[in-house]
């Protein structure tokens, strides 16, 4: 606006030096006409295949950085999608369907990448929204990070040299197999890893996805997770699920932390418990011979 008064000032100021010289040209009327328009605003939209020197939940476009995957990095955004028109006005918290379905997508895009089921390693997911700034401006982007963690007990991530892509195709340290849990009393402290050639009491079976119950109704359902745990270890050692199974193995199980829960993460990871005897090798397959009833 203050570009085109000035403009207007100077005219007039020509025709009055000037008018007893020259004849003044005739305005067209449009005093906006002979400006070029100004180019629509951009909003800030993050880079959906790109290494990140941090890890956070509000990507504000003042700080954002990337890094080249060869360097050491926190994390790895993966996809960055748009919220349909479900998301309202309001930027989508825990719990709401917008998120549930944004948190769907990140899952499915992760396994592409990774060629495999992250929950299976040692990775942890997360989303990344807009500041409420921005999103009130317009912005209705999300991005999937996927980070590595330094253990099954922990969703801290770690600095790690290398992209994730393709990290669970063949033989990679970062899934889980066997681990020597560690035992404060009766109460699990943490699952230290091991070669499953090693002394063990412990091994990764696989992840059911817990679609049913809410969080609340979840944490009172012990018995029901661990039901479900014990048929992925029947299956994983191919031996029957009857009322044997509990004689040749027990259960442990990892669920995802109540805000993953609510943004429609159900994913719990499965393990095989050996109380009565230490393993010297992978249950899988082994049939009833390898896991005897004792």
């Amino acid at each position: 606006m203050r570009r085109w008064l000035s403009a207007l000032a100077l005219a007039g100021t020509a025709t009055v030096v000037l008018g007893g010289c020259v004849q003044p040209q005739r305005a067209d009327g449009d005093l906006i006409d002979d400006w070029p328009a100004l180019p629509a605003p951009r909003l800030f939209m993050p880079a959906p295949d790109a290494c990140l020197p941090r890890l956070t939940a509000v990507v504000p476009a003042g700080t954002y950085e990337t890094v080249d995957c060869a360097r050491s990095h926190l994390a790895e955004a993966v996809h960055v999608g748009t919220f349909g028109p479900a998301a309202g006005g309001t930027r989508p918290e825990p719990g709401s369907a917008a998120l549930r379905t944004a948190r769907a997508e990140c899952d499915q895009r992760a396994r592409e990448v990774i060629g495999g089921d992250w929950h299976s390693a040692r990775l942890n997911l997360n989303i990344a929204l807009p500041p409420v700034t921005a999103w009130v401006a317009g912005a209705r982007w999300y991005r999937c990070d996927l980070s590595e963690t330094d253990s099954v007990d922990s969703t801290r991530a770690i600095n790690r040299v290398g992209s994730l892509r393709g990290s669970m195709v063949g033989d990679n340290s970062l899934v889980h197999r066997c681990f020597d849990p560690k035992l404060i009393g009766n109460n699990l402290n943490y699952m230290a890893p091991v070669l499953c050639t090693e002394p063990h009491r412990a091994e990764f079976v696989g992840v059911y996805v817990e679609r049913d119950l809410s969080w609340v109704q979840f944490t009172k359902a012990s018995q029901q997770v661990h039901r479900r745990c014990m048929a992925l270890i029947a299956a994983f050692a191919n031996v029957p699920n009857n009322s044997d199974l509990p004689y040749r193995a027990g259960s442990i199980f990892y669920p995802p932390s109540r805000r993953e829960w609510e943004e429609g993460d159900r994913g719990v990871r499965c393990f095989l418990w050996s109380d009565d005897r230490r393993l010297t090798r992978s249950m899988r397959g082994v049939g009833p011979q390898g896991l005897p009833a004792i």
